[in-house]
């Protein structure tokens, strides 16, 4: 059998050749079609066959198949359509990266040391930094709370989504956020369709709460940077972008302090 990753694109290859025609710029397939096209080319899927559609979505770049058939600042997105239903969507090309010219802000760290000794590089490390050194208060100015993390749930017209952390928050005129937040590592970059699924669940299930869409990245040199996110004619927008280096209080001198006093 071919490892998972020729797998994988031999089944989706298959899926979108059966729906694309020159011209199409969106089509919606079933789940079940990535068992029955596995059937068709005898290949055996994983017992989480599911694992290949968020693979494209959110890791994998599309096989060149795919690719050679998008247009000038445009890509292929898988969203969700309802219940085990997706579609194929082109959509214009949105890469949400950390500047590497943006200075970064010396917040003390106050990540509880048995934490910090423990914590690996992964989206809950990272999740967990942020949690206890309050940089979803620090980055909107308000105050937040964490509601839940790691959420799995279905919005309607989307099906199954899931959301890293969610925070709830309030200003000093007691307006209420609801915050969805994204943790990104490595090479994995945040897609439109999770801002979009953000949204969509937050106007579901809070419609009466204010939706700020966060997504929190690992740096280099320990530098955590901010994203607040708007979707517009389904195009990703940064709001708002800053950078946070947690490091030990004594190491933020005069010269920091007064840096940040005339910003």
């Amino acid at each position: 059998m071919p490892k998972k990753p020729a797998l994988y694109s031999a089944v989706i290859v298959r899926i979108f050749t059966n729906h694309y025609t020159k011209g199409k710029d969106a089509f919606d397939f079933d789940r079940n079609e990535i068992e029955t096209v596995a059937g068709e080319l005898n290949l055996r899927l994983p017992k989480n066959f599911g694992d290949l559609i968020y693979s494209y979505r959110y890791r994998k770049a599309f096989p060149p198949e795919i690719v050679e058939t998008e247009t000038e600042g445009r890509q292929w997105i898988i969203l969700p359509a309802g219940r085990a239903k997706y579609r194929f969507k082109l959509a214009k090309l949105t890469q949400i990266v950390p500047r590497d010219n943006l200075i970064a802000t010396k917040i003390p760290d106050a990540t509880p040391q048995i934490i910090a000794v423990w914590a690996k590089t992964d989206e809950q490390a990272l999740l967990a930094r942020v949690r206890y050194n309050r940089l979803i208060d620090i980055f909107l100015g308000i105050t937040t709370y964490s509601l839940q993390n790691h959420l799995r749930t279905t919005v309607k017209n989307m099906g199954q989504i899931e959301i890293d952390e969610i925070y709830v928050g309030v200003n000093k005129s007691g307006q209420q956020f609801v915050i969805p937040v994204q943790a990104k590592i490595g090479k994995d970059k945040l897609a439109v369709i999770q801002t979009s699924q953000d949204l969509g669940y937050c106007a579901e299930k809070y419609p009466n709460l204010t939706p700020r869409a966060i997504s929190a990245q690992f740096m280099q040199n320990k530098v955590i940077a901010l994203f607040e996110l708007t979707l517009e004619d389904d195009e990703v927008k940064i709001v708002e972008e800053r950078h946070y280096c947690l490091v030990p209080g004594k190491s933020i001198d005069d010269e920091d302090l007064q840096d940040y006093a005339n910003r």
